[in-house]
């Protein structure tokens, strides 16, 4: 396809900057931002699909952005000024390419359950940095699925892609608005799963749970922890055991800290 030059901030522009900080233009268009590298990367190794890709005026590509272009099948491939490259990319010295990927469709029907299962659920996180961590964290250790339940932080807000690492190109990951929807989904797909919260008021230590049979690991808000209705619902409840002054961790270590426990039980299980 021709490369297309861009001099002037023309419509088209000016609805892919959009993207960048507007959560209902990214609904709205259906179609994300993707900034780094390494996202960028993945997120052609998992298949997924390119609306455009920008690359700066000027610039000379390495072997890397020229197997990108030639690789990604973007409906367009657009060379913009260095002031509107560097706006789209977010940065004052941007890196090489700017990617703009569909957004999928329900991806939790692509999902596949390993055996035991292994889920992780985040109700109403409001951190996309956090949200993507969490993201990274839940492939590295071997989760199927991640669900965002309630008025959360954007999957494809770009904060959370760039922290996610990439994982969010090969770990389903999906928003529910309804818990009582994201429950019928685990119910339905895994009939024995447990679900199982974290609170810093719960009784029972994260190492004297049993984390060998299908789970559903329950993440609370930044600022609230689990809501009440999650809280209600859950079949457990465990605590992280500190030593230091800190009552509580960052959703995104707590979150490390559990799924490691399950990993650490579920290697060492016959």
């Amino acid at each position: 396809m021709a490369l297309e030059r861009l001099t002037a901030a023309n419509d088209y522009y000016q609805l892919t900057l959009a993207l960048v900080d507007n959560r209902k233009q990214r609904q709205r268009q259906k179609r994300f931002v993707v900034q780094s590298v390494k996202a960028i990367g993945d997120a052609l190794e998992r298949g997924w699909s390119f609306e455009s890709l920008w690359i700066r005026e000027g610039a000379r590509l390495s072997s890397w952005a020229q197997d990108v272009i030639d690789r990604a099948g973007a409906r367009r491939t657009i060379s913009a000024r260095v002031e509107l490259f560097a706006a789209l990319h977010g940065k004052e010295d941007p890196g090489e390419l700017v990617a703009v990927l569909d957004l999928p469709a329900d991806r939790l029907a692509d999902a596949t359950l390993r055996d035991p299962a292994l889920v992780v659920v985040c109700d109403r996180p409001s951190s996309p940095g956090n949200l993507g961590s969490i993201v990274r964290s839940a492939d590295a250790f071997g989760a199927s699925a991640l669900i965002v339940t309630g008025h959360a932080a954007d999957i494809y807000d770009p904060q959370t892609v760039r922290a996610s690492l990439g994982a969010l190109f090969a770990l389903p990951v999906a928003h529910v608005q309804s818990p009582s929807t994201a429950v019928e989904w685990l119910r339905e797909r895994c009939p024995p799963i447990r679900l199982v919260g974290t609170s810093a008021h719960a009784v029972t230590p994260l190492e004297d749970y049993d984390f060998r049979a299908p789970v559903a690991l329950l993440l609370g808000s930044e600022a609230t922890g689990l809501s009440r209705w999650w809280t209600e619902a859950a079949d457990g409840m465990v605590t992280i055991p500190t030593a230091g002054v800190a009552t509580s961790l960052n959703v995104a270590a707590a979150a490390t800290a559990v799924l490691n426990e399950v990993r650490r039980q579920r290697a060492s299980s016959p």
